[in-house]
């Protein structure tokens, strides 16, 4: 059974219906519904195998997707969109840079060990946001110790063992004097006795300690200097070092040696907002058990987790010409198998089972076709969805519609600087006509060529934009096309973009 955690983690899946998980998707991609609504179902699916009865749910194989289409198109952004909306653990990886076994480079399960990594990171985030409130407190309170040494009297009251009372007389209370002119009294039993004078001294350090904390609360005590101690890193040791080429499994062997190795402190004189950042690390470190982190994250990463397999069609040899595919290619794809299949994989922290993680393919499929992949590869991707070229009127969409649309970054980022900036919709529509022209006349790269037309037509803008002052710039048809008429115009179009 899952932990109380992970359960929170996929009951959150219970109010995203495909429906909605495609409403969603549409505030940061345009068109390409078709993708939308398979990985829609297939992060419904999560939820509901988690539902089915117990004898059937390990059963339940997760509906893997290639997503088949050109570069630009969204692929990435859906893939990447959906993790975040199911708060899934979640990595994009690159087929072509794995190399199959016995040969220099990643291995395959390098992939499942990112994603551990990943759902580490995404758990002891959530962790950090939990404790933080505590861990800011304690922080507050070791700061006002450091600013205002504690006095004995104060000391004493945190429940510093006193000296041993079996020797004093049993019913005669010792009265030595204390350093500041008060005493203290301690009872045949050895309870310390505070004096009236010991209790002012502690009323004033008390009064002193409140003002202090609303100074350093607002920020008033952060250029004030401290003395910490901070952990010393560990020696480099060269024999500890990864050897070049070694299997991942190997990555964290220095690191290991590392930690078994004493750890050292050095005290250092640091203002206070440095102190502060140090010691809130030390302290959330001591209220986070990194076990737990650690079983949720496999957990997550066993039920949630989601693989991104980029550039598959790279690894898909052309069957029928010459000898078939190339042998490195098709010992890629074997390697894939097994982990696509569902097996056991060796992390650092652990065993993972791939069994239920979703892996999400795509690729471009220029040269060759899906029907390249080895058979049994295929089989482990059921859905197959093709993306649809982006024409014209998505490029208007693209730079409107979505919710961190470009033309609302660039208008960020001019507005740092004080001023405005505003497109009209005829500048709009003469952008979207310029990329979708280069796009045909030159590679076809997507809505990625929106980013280059969009930084050749305000380089001046930006360039000037500090020495121009407050002006509004308005970006209209006619400037677009003053701006970008040599692009268009002149057939080296390598020669400005790209």
């Amino acid at each position: 059974m899952p932990s109380a955690r992970t359960e929170q983690a996929i009951a959150r899946l219970a109010d995203l219906t495909p429906r909605q998980i495609v409403g969603e998707l549409d505030r940061y991609i345009v068109g390409q519904s078709d993708a939308k609504k398979a990985v829609a179902i297939a992060l419904r699916n999560r939820w509901r195998r988690q539902r089915a009865p117990d004898a059937i749910r390990d059963e339940i194989s997760p509906n893997n997707i290639i997503l088949i289409g050109p570069t630009g198109v969204g692929k990435t952004e859906i893939a990447r969109r959906l993790a975040k909306l199911a708060a899934a653990p979640f990595v994009k990886v690159e087929a072509s840079k794995f190399t199959e076994v016995g040969y220099v480079g990643r291995d395959v399960e390098s992939m499942v060990r990112d994603l551990v990594e990943s759902a580490i990171d995404m758990v002891r985030s959530e962790r950090e946001t939990e404790v933080e409130d505590l861990a800011n407190e304690r922080v507050d309170e070791r700061l006002l110790d450091l600013l205002l040494p504690p006095p004995p009297e104060v000391l004493a009251r945190r429940g510093q063992p006193a000296a041993p009372a079996e020797s004093a007389p049993p019913a005669t209370p010792a009265t030595p004097p204390v350093a500041d002119g008060g005493v203290f009294t301690v009872s045949a039993s050895g309870a310390v006795m505070h004096t009236p004078e010991d209790d002012a001294a502690v009323d004033r350090y008390r009064r002193t300690r409140d003002k202090l904390r609303s100074l350093l609360i607002d920020g008033q005590l952060d250029g004030r200097e401290v003395e910490v101690e901070v952990l010393q890193p560990g020696p480099t040791m060269p024999g500890a070092m990864t050897p070049s080429g070694a299997p991942d499994g190997m990555e964290g062997f220095g690191e290991w040696l590392r930690e078994l190795m004493p750890k050292r402190k050095k005290k250092r004189t640091v203002k206070v907002s440095e102190a502060r950042r140090i010691l809130l690390d030390e302290e959330i470190d001591k209220l986070i058990d990194i076990d737990d982190v650690t079983t949720d994250a496999l957990e997550r990463v066993e039920k949630l987790g989601i693989i991104f397999l980029d550039e598959i069609d790279k690894i898909a040899g052309e069957r029928g010409q010459g000898g078939g595919p190339d042998v490195s290619r098709e010992g890629v794809q074997r390697d894939l198998l097994p982990i696509v299949e569902g097996s056991n994989v060796s992390t650092r922290y652990g065993m993972v089972k791939t069994d239920h993680v979703l892996f999400i393919a795509a690729g471009a499929f220029h040269v060759s076709k899906p029907s390249d992949l080895i058979p049994e590869l295929q089989g482990r991707f059921p859905i197959r969805v093709e993306l649809k070229p982006l024409t014209e009127e998505d490029f208007v969409r693209i730079l409107t519609d979505p919710e961190h649309a470009l033309t609302k970054q660039y208008a960020a980022l001019v507005e740092a600087e004080g001023a405005s900036l505003e497109f009209t919709d005829d500048g709009i529509r003469e952008v979207a006509r310029i990329a979708t022209r280069v796009n045909e006349r030159m590679e076809n790269i997507g809505a990625r060529r929106l980013h280059t037309v969009m930084t050749t037509l305000l380089e001046d803008v930006l360039y000037e934009l500090p020495d121009r002052g407050r002006e509004a710039i308005r970006v209209d048809a006619e400037l677009v096309t003053a701006r970008l008429k040599a692009i268009v115009e002149d057939e080296d179009l390598r020669k400005y973009i790209l």
